[in-house]
């Protein structure tokens, strides 16, 4: 195993730390460092500026119009975006469904799909938990209908993403009730503007509508938009799920949290609390183990062996570690954190309280948040059952 980086990785990091530094809007790398709120046109600026360079899909081969890089420059993009305080990719479209249709759907599918993820033009949405099919996603029951050259979909879909903003969606629906209830499953694209679907939002504990409900009733659907063969969705939902949890994990935004965390502790007076100070390093050292579990499987598949099957890992400990984070963050800043005034998550925001700064105003916002992290993705009991099994035998 092999974690140093060669000369041509170290070169090709350089490339990508400058050219995210001359094409980052400044104005939206405040607001990721100091997690201020990102509006919708923010986060679809940076997506079309990295559409336009062919970079919005950083993981695809270039026979589907990526980049074709390795794993390790896949990491090293990631990682200095995160640093550079981009705003962290909206996974949905060309992390998650793009990697399905390439693998699964037909020629006409990717034609018609994937440009559009590319460049950043196409909103895409999640839809796969449902009330009491959230880590029991086989159990799933929005059902879709096969009429003709159609399906009727009818049920509803909660914890979706920004939702909200989503143009197409991507949902696990029932298509049999035969067998065991993985074996009735499907994987069926939805334009979210077609007649029937409602989008209702969740308000969270940060005072953000970050989740939604969706809900179907007689939505039709051309199938056409049937991803593979009907009743093999659990198959090639799988493999998006993959993908999921490794994203989770999201080791490079921790390193830029632990950076913000020091910053905030230093402007706090708590940096000199030798006690305080071994919270962070204890942190920092997981932050680091879970970048070399990374490294482990970048390893592995540099060298072309089989690559290290820890997703559930990589989840259970990147989801600890951001609750960490904002929990120190909470305690560096003391009382001057606790005041939970929505509007402080707009940029530019100076507070009206003592201590109420830029770094101070959204730590409460941040931490309510982050009480997800161990739930959503499949929660982290289920995970380490998971483990149990697969990992340790």
């Amino acid at each position: 195993m092999d974690l140093a980086f060669t000369p041509e990785e170290q070169a090709f990091r350089e490339e990508i730390r400058s050219w995210v530094k001359a094409n980052l809007p400044a104005e939206i790398a405040h607001k990721v460092h100091n997690a201020l709120r990102l509006t919708r046109d923010d986060m679809q600026r940076w997506a079309k500026i990295l559409g336009k360079k062919g970079w919005l899909g950083w993981g695809w081969p270039k026979e589907f119009g990526g980049p074709g890089w390795n794993a390790v420059q896949k990491h090293l993009f990631e990682e200095e975006c995160a640093l550079a305080g981009a705003p962290r990719v909206v996974p949905f479209g060309p992390v998650m469904v793009a990697p399905v249709i390439m693998a699964f759907g037909n020629k006409a599918q990717q034609e018609r799909f994937l440009p559009g993820i590319a460049s950043g033009e196409v909103w895409w949405s999640q839809g796969y938990s449902e009330p009491g099919s959230g880590s029991d996603l086989a159990s799933v029951k929005c059902r879709a209908e096969r009429q003709g050259d159609k399906y009727i979909v009818n049920g509803q879909k909660t914890w979706t993403t920004l939702g909200q903003y989503g143009e197409w969606i991507f949902c696990l629906v029932r298509t049999s009730n035969e067998g065991k209830p993985q074996t009735g499953i499907s994987f069926l694209l939805i334009d979210m503007k077609s007649p029937g679907v409602s989008v209702r939002p969740i308000k969270l504990l940060d005072g953000e509508c970050e989740v939604n409900e969706v809900w179907f009733d007689n939505v039709e659907v051309p199938a056409e938009n049937l991803i593979g063969e009907e009743n093999k969705g659990w198959t090639y939902a799988k493999h998006l799920l993959s993908h999921e949890r490794t994203n989770i994990a999201d080791v490079n935004r921790a390193k830029r949290e632990l950076e913000r965390l020091k910053r905030i502790a230093k402007t706090e007076g708590v940096w000199d609390d030798s006690r305080f100070r071994d919270q962070i390093a204890l942190l920092e050292v997981d932050v680091v183990a879970l970048e070399m579990m990374v490294l482990r499987v970048l390893s592995a598949e540099k060298s072309g062996k089989n690559s290290l099957d820890i997703a559930g890992l990589l989840k259970i400990k990147g989801s600890e570690i951001q609750q960490r984070y904002s929990e120190l963050m909470m305690l560096a800043a003391g009382p001057y954190s606790l005041p939970f005034i929505e509007e402080a998550m707009d940029a530019g925001w100076q507070g009206d309280f003592p201590g109420g700064v830029v770094a101070n105003a959204p730590l409460a916002s941040t931490y309510f948040n982050m009480r997800k992290t161990t739930i959503y993705g499949g929660s982290n009991e289920v995970q380490r059952n998971i483990v149990a099994q697969t990992v340790l035998g």
